[in-house]
């Protein structure tokens, strides 16, 4: 699976680059910046200006990063956080919460949305170029599984 941890600040400059330096020292890979897909006047935003970063992080260096997150939120995630095709979502209000990370006042603190995508062995069938078939309904995760799948494998209870 994958985990994708992103961060919409609204504005680019240094409190961009603050949030990039938090999410590389998260995940310990360098985050993509995300653009405007419109403009808004009312929030100053142009089409095109970098606004936000995330960083997506996949296989077996996900599970470490995803424990630290997960105690950042007390290890507690709702039932509504998951969407019957085996992901789920969260969000952090500060990233202070999460172990290991000092209050740095020169950055300041961000909140950041965390997803997490969950996949089985055989699931490239669905997404390779050539031949692509559709995964068949006993092949998929279901909510169910990704709840007894996260209880078994990481410190968390879902409410």
């Amino acid at each position: 699976g994958k985990i994708t941890i992103n961060m919409g600040v609204g504005v680019g400059g240094k409190k961009l680059s603050n949030a990039e330096a938090v999410l590389e020292e998260i995940a310990n890979q360098k985050p993509v910046r995300t653009y405007a897909k419109k403009t808004n006047k009312d929030f100053g935003i142009s089409k095109g200006s970098p606004i936000g970063c995330k960083v997506t992080v996949r296989g077996r260096k996900a599970i470490p990063i995803l424990e630290k997150l997960f105690k950042a939120i007390g290890g507690e995630i709702s039932g509504n956080s998951f969407d019957g095709n085996g992901n789920f979502a969260f969000g952090i209000k500060e990233h202070i919460g999460i172990p290991g990370l000092e209050y740095d006042p020169e950055i300041g603190i961000y909140g950041m949305d965390v997803c997490v995508s969950l996949i089985r062995p055989g699931f490239r069938v669905k997404n390779r170029r050539r031949e692509s078939r559709p995964i068949p309904k006993s092949h998929q995760i279901n909510s169910e599984e990704a709840i007894s799948f996260l209880e078994e494998n990481f410190d968390v209870k879902v409410i």
